[in-house]
């Protein structure tokens, strides 16, 4: 069987943005007869909290969305990853940010795209670098070689996408002092756990359309299959900026506190169409993909109970 997910970083509470997309995926995932996985992306040791992760589930399964067990923690799958990066051509990089900024920056740069600084470094040039990040207490990132610099996918909204490849990073650089190598990297662990659990269905904002590329080519390259793509408008504030925790009582617990667990349920139901639905099940009897806005949903405030 075939599977679609929703895959939230712990990094703070779940705001109404979040949640209408995770309705969304299990939505699209039930829908069509797919099982639905929760995956815990925990993998940045600075910004992910456990306590944050356990929050998020509460609140999904207090809106009535249910997934598949078990419930995936990807920090406690790293030697998932270690195997699939053994599979994958790969290259030290020495790069700080603020030079890759600087080389990004450089006339004919492709403009977001990694420069190729280390790529094709001798070895003597390897050597030289590496021993100037040990004087620092660091330890390189990895990036991937892609050998192609673009890839095409399908995407539900905006059909077929041909967006750039580059060398994206697998695992960030490490502590040399504590012998601690760096996190995983988003680009590979999202890869690794989408192809190990027969993900073939991602719904997400429409923000990460243009990572899609880069991704659906590493899942070649690991033999998995390439998802069909479902990127969803995000949510916006008044201002026409994406929602932030700044604009107001947009978490769950601040919702529900407000208009009561039903009342954020009504809310999202209304945004995706489906008005007067007070259940997650009476969304998905109702709930039609092809009369979902392909607009953003803008959001004025939560409510008043009553």
């Amino acid at each position: 069987m075939n599977a679609g997910r929703y895959a939230p970083s712990p990094s703070g509470d779940l705001h109404f943005g979040n949640l209408r997309t995770a309705l969304l995926a299990w939505l699209f995932a039930r829908r069509s007869g797919r099982r639905f996985w929760l995956r815990v992306e925990d993998v940045d040791s600075e910004r992910s909290s456990e306590a944050a992760g356990r929050r998020q589930i509460e609140d999904l399964l207090a809106l009535g969305l249910d997934f598949d067990p078990p419930v995936v923690w990807q920090s406690q799958r790293s030697a998932l990853y270690e195997a699939a990066l053994s599979q994958l051509p790969v290259y030290e990089c020495y790069c700080t940010r603020r030079e890759i900024r600087e080389a990004a920056s450089a006339p004919h740069a492709q403009p977001g795209m990694y420069p190729g600084t280390c790529r094709d470094l001798s070895e003597e040039q390897r050597a030289f670098r590496r021993h100037q990040l040990s004087q620092q207490g660091r330890m390189p990132a990895l990036r991937l070689r892609a050998d192609v610099r673009e890839w095409t996918v399908r995407d539900f909204f905006a059909g077929e996408v041909t967006g750039p490849v580059d060398d994206v990073v697998v695992r960030r650089g490490g502590n040399l002092t504590q012998a601690q190598a760096g996190d995983w990297a988003y680009n590979l662990a999202v890869v690794v756990d989408d192809v190990d659990q027969g993900v073939d269905q991602v719904v997400r904002g429409d923000d990460l359309l243009m990572s899609a590329p880069a991704q659906a080519y590493m899942t070649h390259l690991l033999g998995g299959q390439e998802p069909e793509y479902v990127h969803v408008p995000l949510v916006l504030n008044a201002e026409g900026k994406r929602l932030a925790k700044r604009d107001g009582a947009v978490t769950f617990a601040e919702m529900s506190q407000r208009i009561g667990v039903d009342g954020v349920v009504r809310a999202l139901a209304e945004s995706i169409g489906c008005a007067g639905a007070g259940t997650a099940q009476e969304i998905l009897e109702r709930f039609d993909p092809e009369k979902l806005s392909a607009d953003p949903f803008v959001w004025t405030n939560t409510p008043e109970r009553g």
